[in-house]
């Protein structure tokens, strides 16, 4: 599926930025788009800017745009962090699954830099209540981002580093739109919860087989086919589900 051109960052806001940058947004029909419209401001996101920590009330909501992504993570009390989510242009981040300004559980890191669109999480919880469509919108997204946590806690359990790496590379060449995703095989390891030198041995192995290419700061899928011929069944299990409960939304 094609992606929006993102246009440059060259200050804070970009209100020329189109809603469909974010697919969630897009799907929210005309007349519930105009409640919520003019709060919504279009900011640039950095590589590892942390949204939000653990018990900080989420305030602000934000969806991902164009190739941006957010990862969800579970902190433990030794400083270590584990992904539970990936979010990117088909979602959004922040007052989701729960109703309101709630303490956070786990911390919100940007993994691919890029741009979102935010939205006062107040706003966005009034609009649920004022529009049932827009309610209904938004609680089957809440659906299908538990589910994709309930199926990280089985991967992370039951399948191999390998299995899981690939995983998370295909989720996050959905969410790129192109072959090449920018990221260090050190942000890969801390979000897989293994050791760096775990994901090295890991991405050697995957690129003898040809189905990446490794550079400095960045991962190319060589092949799309082999990658998923690789991965364990989570990823196709998240995406079905994903497809059936928003396919006004899937990627």
């Amino acid at each position: 599926m094609s992606v929006a051109v993102e246009p440059p960052l060259g200050s804070k806001t970009n209100p020329a930025a189109p809603r469909a940058a974010n697919r969630l947004l897009a799907a929210i029909a005309p007349a519930d788009f105009e409640r919520v419209e003019k709060h919504l401001e279009f900011i640039p996101l950095e590589r590892g800017q942390v949204l939000f920590e653990p018990g900080e009330d989420v305030v602000v909501t934000h969806f991902p745009a164009y190739r941006t992504m957010i990862s969800m993570l579970i902190v433990t009390r030794d400083g270590h962090e584990i992904e539970a989510a990936t979010v990117g242009r088909e979602g959004a981040v922040g007052g989701i699954v729960s109703a309101g300004a709630k303490p956070a559980f786990g911390r919100a890191v940007v993994q691919i830099a890029g741009s979102a669109f935010v939205i006062p999480t107040a706003v966005l919880e009034e609009a649920k209540c004022a529009s049932p469509s827009f309610g209904e919108l938004f609680s089957r997204y809440a659906d299908t981002l538990i589910a994709q946590m309930m199926q990280s806690v089985a991967c992370n359990a039951l399948h191999s580093v390998e299995e899981r790496c690939c995983r998370w590379l295909l989720a996050a060449h959905d969410r790129a739109g192109k072959q090449i995703i920018q990221l260090t095989q050190e942000s890969l390891a801390e979000m897989l919860g293994v050791q760096r030198t775990t994901v090295t041995a890991v991405i050697q192995n995957l690129e003898a087989k040809g189905v990446v290419r490794r550079e400095r700061g960045r991962i190319e899928i060589a092949d799309r086919e082999g990658l998923e011929r690789l991965a364990c069944e989570c990823y196709r299990a998240v995406e079905d589900h994903f497809s059936t409960m928003l396919p006004e939304v899937a990627l």
